[in-house]
């Protein structure tokens, strides 16, 4: 299509037609000029196509289609091929559907564990929020399938989700909350991004012009078009000239006629407008150019690839004397409502009609060994004596009790955040109950996020099936009998309590505001940095096997920011089982001035290997690996200094280190005012020059003075002369104010 042809074609209502929606989940047409509607649904973890009535809010029912597990369960898979399968998957159901554009998925930081919609999220991490989203991008639009990243920017809590002004640093958005859209854009080339609600330092998402065009835009070089969360706009003729170009839901004529009268009153330029167009046109391109009618939705391929995709996901948290797997012979007693109506997504506009839920005691119908209590009431929260007493007898009758338990669909969901980290009192007391009288007790939980375990140094074996889908039931009779072996890790921390969190003090904010002054420490960052100890740490996961890490080696030890640094290591499974490890390399700065995390995550693959089998894993490490985002450069920054490489099997699990000196290219100048401390001017080799007797004689009498007071340390008076600003040279009567002048205007020169 040429689009400068087109868009001469089009009268300026035709135009305006295109930057809002025809209704619910369609966009405008121009039939005459050949473009036709597009349909776009909710994702990411399952179609919600509506065709009667419409909502953002799950609340009215869809097509039936198949419910694959929520990002929270996905990113504990740390498998970059399943995201892209899935990924490729959707876009095959969306292409049977007709649909164009799937909304997600939602690539939003987990700040705090009390989000409501963390189970749509992927991480507390950046970087494996980036790499597996990118992947899931890439399978999807690989389709022909345009994919519609969300929520741009910091959008990471529901309280006042459409009106609160994040206030946040610009190094902390970049080094946190912007990388994963950052990648989809750049690496996977993400079709479309929706706005976010929310302000950022001031400003709505949807008029903020150096995030829509100065970041998305000019840095990462962004050539589809902005959508609007779902009534997230506010002034629609500020948020065109801002870079959104689509409007949703549509079906408001007075959309198209602000457009119209800006343009024909001279507040709007129509170059503007044609940008819009020529944007909604790239991706119309796109969507257009993949014959969709030969697509198939093949229901039991795709249920069975969501069975697959929830064993991959599930974590292994704790196996005390190798209570798992379970034997298919010994008499095991199934606890607790989850057991027979699982937890498998989330509420919400992600919210999936499921083609086929798998129950776990579905799943062991053919197994006579399993019996079944409830337990519990799952609609409740208070003890059911009689359900209680029930399920103790029936844990002593058993070899092994396994509790189903997690969170109801009440306690986490789009629009409200939760109040804390507590499973249900009944479900707590249940476990503590059954621990008393059946030692081999084993919990399978179903949550979107982390929970509390006031009980869980009673339980020997925990296994974390997160929201894993609508064959999470199956998948999870599969690893607790040994057909399958977990290999997930943790995508995010899991806290003793909540007041651990960095979070903690300064969420949900008030008065429609909230800081992020926890700055880059987010999540494991945080905990890892303070040396805070965790119920379970990031990128931790147990197997049904052992693995042994060895002969890391690193392609050099001296290199200079612009070289890549290769690193590889051996990994050897020294079990009985044929199983999947995450390999997990972290990068601690050593040296260095800039306040930075104890280590970040800069790689991770996953391996499968059979019992005795070994492979080397390789990862190549960039100038981003090693680099802080400095505000003053406005540029990401590598000091010059010593770094460790770190290997493990989670962030406190680290089996194998090795150093590497790397050399900056880039020197940040100093800038030298009166108010510039004389250690920092001596640390150049220019001030150390000018400096160097000046701050001798400065020595000598602070030496002098602190000696008459009979208390001070030569080296307390080095360290008080090095901290003081130049000025105070001048006001000890040390120099005088022209040599001050001179000293800043050679430095500066």
């Amino acid at each position: 299509m040429d689009f400068e042809a087109v868009i001469r074609e089009m009268t300026l209502e035709e135009k305006a037609s295109l930057c809002t929606g025809r209704d619910f989940w369609h966009t405008n047409a121009v039939e005459r000029l050949n473009i036709h509607p597009v349909m776009m649904c909710d994702g990411p973890h399952g179609l919600r196509k509506q065709v009667d009535d419409s909502d953002h809010l799950g609340i009215h029912e869809s097509n039936k289609a198949v419910c694959f597990p929520t990002s929270s369960a996905l990113a504990s898979s740390f498998d970059r091929e399943l995201l892209r399968e899935i990924g490729h998957t959707l876009g095959n159901e969306c292409r049977a559907e007709n649909i164009g554009i799937l909304l997600g998925p939602g690539i939003n930081i987990k700040r705090s564990p009390l989000c409501g919609r963390n189970f749509e999220f992927f991480s507390e991490d950046p970087y494996v929020t980036a790499e597996l989203a990118s992947a899931y991008v890439e399978g999807l639009q690989s389709r022909g399938v345009a994919c519609c990243v969300k929520h741009f920017l910091a959008y990471n809590q529901e309280t006042d989700r459409m009106t609160v002004d994040v206030k946040v640093d610009q190094r902390t958005l970049r080094e946190v909350y912007m990388p994963g859209f950052e990648s989809t854009v750049i690496d996977a080339k993400a079709q479309t991004i929706m706005c976010s609600y929310n302000k950022v330092n001031g400003t709505y998402l949807s008029e903020n012009d150096g995030l829509l065009t100065g970041i998305l835009r000019d840095s990462w070089g962004f050539s589809g078009f902005v959508v609007t969360d779902w009534g997230a706009v506010k002034d629609r003729v500020v948020g065109l000239r801002a870079g959104l170009e689509l409007n949703m839901p549509g079906g408001n004529p007075l959309d198209s006629e602000s457009i119209i009268r800006a343009v024909e009153n001279g507040v709007l330029d129509e170059n503007v407008l044609d940008r819009a167009i020529r944007r909604f046109l790239s991706v119309y391109c796109f969507i257009e150019k993949n014959d969709k009618t030969s697509t198939v939705f093949d229901f039991d391929a795709d249920h069975n690839k969501s069975l697959n995709a929830a064993i991959e996901c599930a974590v292994l948290l704790k196996n005390d004397r190798k209570l798992l797997p379970l034997r298919k012979t010994e008499k095991v007693v199934f606890v607790g409502d989850f057991a027979r109506n699982p937890r498998y997504q989330g509420n919400g506009s992600s919210y999936v009609n499921p083609y086929l839920v798998v129950s776990a005691l579905d799943a062991a119908a053919d197994m006579s060994s399993v019996s079944f209590v409830c337990g519990y009431d799952s609609s409740r929260d208070d003890d059911d004596p009689v359900l209680l007493e029930q399920a103790k007898q029936a844990a002593v009758a058993a070899g092994t009790a396994v509790i189903f338990a997690g969170l109801p669909g009440k306690y986490e969901s789009e629009g409200y955040d939760r109040k804390d980290l507590a499973l249900p009192h009944n479900q707590n007391r249940l476990i503590e109950e059954l621990c008393s009288v059946q030692p081999n007790t084993v919990v399978v939980l179903h949550n979107g996020s982390c929970v509390t375990m006031p009980w869980v140094d009673k339980v020997p074996a925990i296994l974390e099936m997160y929201l894993g889908g609508e064959a999470v039931g199956a998948a999870s009779v599969s690893l607790l009998f040994g057909d399958r072996v977990p290999g997930g890790k943790l995508a995010e921390s899991f806290p003793h309590k909540l007041s651990d969190n960095p979070s903690f003090l300064n969420f949900p904010g008030h008065n429609n505001a909230v800081e992020y002054r926890e700055g880059v420490y987010v999540g494991y960052r945080y905990y890892d940095t303070k040396k805070m100890d965790v119920l379970f740490p990031f990128g931790h996961g147990l197997s049904y096997t052992e693995f042994l890490y060895e002969n890391i080696q690193l392609s050099s030890s001296r290199l200079t920011d612009v070289d890549t640094l290769g690193v590889k290591v051996d990994i050897t499974n020294i079990g009985d089982f044929t199983a999947k490890e995450v390999v997990q390399l972290y990068v601690k700065p050593i040296s260095g001035k800039v306040p930075r995390p104890e280590h970040e995550l800069r790689g991770f693959d996953k391996v499968q290997l059979q019992p005795g089998g070994k492979k080397t894993v390789t990862f190549n490490l960039g100038r981003r690996a090693f680099s802080y985002y400095n505000e003053g450069l406005r540029d990401w920054h590598v000091e010059t200094g010593d770094y460790e490489i770190q290997v493990g099997s989670s962030s406190r699990d680290i089996r194998l280190r090795a150093i590497a000196h790397i050399m900056s290219t880039v020197t940040i100048p100093l800038v030298v005012t009166p108010f510039t401390a004389i250690g920092e001017i001596l640390k150049t080799e220019k001030g150390s020059s000018l400096l160097g007797q000046l701050v001798q004689m400065s020595g000598t009498a602070d030496k002098q003075d602190n000696n008459a007071m009979g208390e001070a340390s030569e080296e307390v008076s080095i360290q008080t002369g090095l901290q003081m600003p130049l000025q105070s040279l001048v006001a000890f009567g040390r120099i005088s104010p022209a040599i001050m002048e001179s000293i800043i205007t050679n430095m500066n020169a």
